[in-house]
Order: C-alpha cells, then structure tokens, then sequence
C-alpha cells in the first residue's frame, strides 16, 4: 500500500504542473483584453465614480464634494425633463422596433423573388451614418418643401413643425430611429426564425392549424428567447441614444441648442454630454452617468427576472 501511495503522489503533482502550465497560457492569451479591460475600462469607471463626488472641470484637479451633484440632479428641472424624455422615447421605441423587425423578419423568411434585394433594402439604413440620415429625414420632414408636409397640404390639410413642435418631437425621432435601426434587429430575428425545425410547423398543418396559429403557437415560443435579447439590446440603445437627436436637433452642430423645443427632445445621454462637454461641469456629467448606469442596470435586472415567465429555451 505505500508504495502505491508513493506512485500516486507524483502523478498528482504532474497533473498540478500541467494544469499550472495551461493556466499560465491561458492567462498569456487573456491578457490583451485584462489590460484593455483594465486601462480602458475599470480604471475610466472608478475615476467617473470618483469624480461624481468631486467638482471638476477638466481644467483644475478635482474638489471633493461629496453626495452635491446627486442633490443638485434631484432638484434640477432639466433632469427631470431628460429623464422623462428618456423613458418616454424607450417607451415608444422599443415595442414599435421589435414589432415591426418580427414583422419584417417573418415576412423576408419566405421563399419569395429577389429576397436578398429586400433583406439588403432594409439594411442599407443601418449601415448610413446619422448625418446622412438628417439629410433623408430633412427631405421628408422640412416644414417648407419636406415630403411630408406636400402630401398633407395636398390632402387639405395644414402643414406640420415636425421638428419644432413640442408635441411632435419625440414622436418623429422615434419614428426616424426605428427606420434607421430596424434592419439590424431584423437580421437577428431571422437568425431565431431559421432555427424553428421545420418539422414542427409540419406537425401543426397535420392537426389543422392555420398561419395565425402557427405562429402564435410555435414561432412565438421558440424565438422567444430572440426576441428577449432583441428587447434588452433595443432598451440599452435607447437610453444611450444622444448622436440622433444631436444631429437632428441642434442648431449648426450647436451642442448647446441640441434637446429642443424648450428641452422636449433632451434625453440623458444628450443632457450628459452637454453638461460634462459643453459647460465642463465633468463631475455633474458623471454624476449623470452613474444614474443612468443604475437606471440600466435595475431595467436590466428585471427583464432577466421576468424571462424565467415567457422565454422558452430548448432543452
């Protein structure tokens, strides 16, 4: 017996030594993203966490001020107006989006004639820089020879401001971003639809079920699990959403008279920008971040809570 004991410990210390190896490679292969990871991101998050506390201004070292800039954010009109306008454009944005990328997803997964026109058509958007998009959207949307505003005084009725009106504005922005973003959530839904077993719509025609059944009763389930991750990834753009209304709001690429009329398109991201960019209020900015942070994190958390009660992943 002791010498098979004998035998056994050593080969426990050459496993320790390989595994001791590999780990060591693995680290080695790692280490370009720990250092990014590290320089780039931990080290950019705990000088903004720092700096929300502290009034800095980019030109002088930072003050500690400890919890003010969360107590100037509670009282500041401006924030609240951005803070609303924020949840007000997810609240539009992300079911209109992912509703008409399943749409446009279903509709372009059948066999149809010049289906990679169709697929290619709606994802040339995607792919277009916003400035190029503020030049199409002018064309539709400008009070005086837009597209838009023709048809109506056409139809008899009165043209709209679509982009100065308070009412309109929000509205219109979602609209021009669903547009622009469509396509890619498109393309993630028909990556979702194309995993559906065929045979599975097969056996529903068998027991009489129609298209309305079959999708309600077998493509919704089954893509379930697509269209969480679509809603999580439409949500977080959403509240990072600042270079749209930036461009389509400001005046001459005017930072500061971005947001309007009278702050109705200020959003957080847009508010953030300005106050740590424009006005160098660097820890208010951050102190913007920080909430917005949590703000994501807590939407974040719920819809991984509330998925375990719809979403359907194949065992």
């Amino acid at each position: 017996m002791p010498k098979l004991v004998d035998r056994v410990k050593p080969l426990k210390n050459r496993k320790r030594k390989k595994l001791s190896a590999e780990g060591r490679w693995g680290f080695l292969m790692v280490s370009p993203y720990l250092i990014q990871f590290v320089v780039f991101l931990s080290f950019p998050l705990a000088a903004s966490l720092y700096f929300s506390f502290s009034k800095y201004d980019m030109l002088n070292a930072p003050k500690w001020i400890g919890v003010e800039n969360y107590t100037t954010l509670i009282q500041d009109p401006v924030f609240h107006k951005a803070l609303w306008n924020t949840f007000y454009f997810t609240i539009l944005f992300v079911p209109a989006q992912t509703i008409l990328a399943l749409v446009l997803a279903v509709a372009l997964n059948q066999s149809l004639k010049g289906l990679k026109f169709f697929r290619i058509a709606h994802f040339i958007p995607v792919i277009c820089s916003w400035t190029v998009v503020l030049y199409v959207a002018d064309a539709i949307l400008n009070p005086r020879f837009g597209l838009a505003n023709t048809i109506l005084v056409k139809l008899g009725n009165n043209p709209q401001p679509w982009l100065s009106d308070e009412a309109l504005i929000i509205p219109v922005l979602v609209a021009v971003a669903v547009w622009k973003g469509v396509g890619y959530m498109m393309i993630i839904f028909l990556a979702g639809l194309q995993n559906v077993p065929e045979d599975l719509y097969e056996a529903a025609e068998i027991e009489g079920a129609g298209v309305w059944k079959k999708f309600r009763h077998v493509t919704v389930p089954l893509i379930s699990g697509t269209t969480f991750l679509v809603l999580v990834l439409t949500t977080i753009t959403t509240f990072q959403s600042f270079e749209q209304i930036y461009v389509m709001t400001s005046h001459l690429g005017d930072v500061t008279s971005a947001g309007g009329p009278n702050n109705a398109s200020m959003v957080l991201m847009l508010y953030l920008f300005q106050q740590g960019f424009s006005f160098l209020k660097m820890g208010y900015a951050s102190a913007i971040a920080w909430v917005l942070f949590i703000i994501l994190f807590g939407i974040t958390m719920i819809q991984l809570k509330l998925q375990k009660k719809w979403v359907y992943y194949e065992k």
